[in-house]
């Protein structure tokens, strides 16, 4: 079976001193040229993946200065398609301004952005740059890859409101299938659906799903008829594997028409 990655970072991140801790680096899979990340694929035997800067630390430059590494791994192999880091914050505007200048390149496929380093989807002061993001990917067709977590900003609940403002124009892929148990819970139990009736183009991944997401998420695509199209298979390395992002929802999906879509399908569908 073909297995396409639709997340996937590349970038190597500086030693910081998370959570009042000394100073860390936790990425230890991470890569650092298109080669080694190339090398990681052909191990997995993964044969399409979308490469998106790396980013985690709250020094605004690191990510950036990633998406010209990403931008060279989708232009140097035809497998790759790249996405490029934006930030909702106010105070990163001349830095977006950079990187949506590379939006219209070969090999570009989304725009990815996350509030984990700042922000939040309801704040004013970062209301002109998600507006931004998501109308610059709408009318570039690209994707916009947003990261879910529990609580706080990147909570479906604070995320969801860029699905309801936006998810008509834009599509949007929700990673992490909603963050954690709370994510899960709120997205499997309806709310991804709704969103789909209603005409949201809106998209998740399995990574760092809870064990018993995958399987639920399956049943509930089977009892509701609907979201075969918009579940894709992720890694997240180096923050997650392969080995278990993969059994898990293999698992769950078998090894028919399901896993067909998502393990490839739907990446194709999405990001070519």
């Amino acid at each position: 079976m073909a297995v396409l990655d639709s997340h996937r970072h590349i970038g190597v991140l500086p030693e910081y001193p998370f959570y009042g801790g000394p100073p860390l680096r936790a990425d230890l899979t991470a890569r650092a040229t298109v080669a080694e990340l190339v090398a990681d694929l052909d191990r997995d035997g993964i044969e399409r993946a979308l490469v998106l800067p790396n980013y985690g630390v709250p020094v605004p430059d690191v990510a950036y200065e990633f998406n010209q590494l990403a931008l060279e791994a989708a232009q140097s192999d035809d497998r790759l398609r790249c996405g490029l880091w934006v930030s909702p914050k106010a105070s990163d505007a001349e830095r977006n301004t950079e990187a949506l200048k590379l939006a219209t390149e070969n090999g570009v496929a989304a725009l990815k952005t996350s509030f984990l380093l700042g922000g939040h989807p309801t704040d004013p002061d970062c209301a002109e740059q998600i507006d931004r993001i998501f109308t610059t990917a709408a009318a570039l067709d690209l994707v916009v890859h947003v990261h879910t977590s529990p609580g706080a900003a990147s909570d479906i609940d604070q995320v969801g409101t860029l699905v309801e403002k936006y998810g008509d124009a834009t599509k949007i892929h929700l990673v992490h299938l909603g963050g954690g148990m709370s994510g899960h819970m709120k997205l499997i139990g309806g709310r991804f659906f709704d969103w789909i009736e209603a005409g949201k183009q809106v998209y998740t991944d399995t990574s760092w799903t809870i064990g018993f997401a995958p399987v639920w998420l399956v049943a509930e695509i089977e009892r509701r008829g609907t979201g075969h199209d918009r579940i894709l298979f992720a890694t997240d390395a180096p923050w997650g594997d392969f080995e278990g992002e993969y059994a898990r929802l293999r698992a769950a999906a078998g090894d028919g028409a399901l896993a067909d879509a998502f393990f490839h399908q739907n990446f194709e569908a999405l990001y070519d």
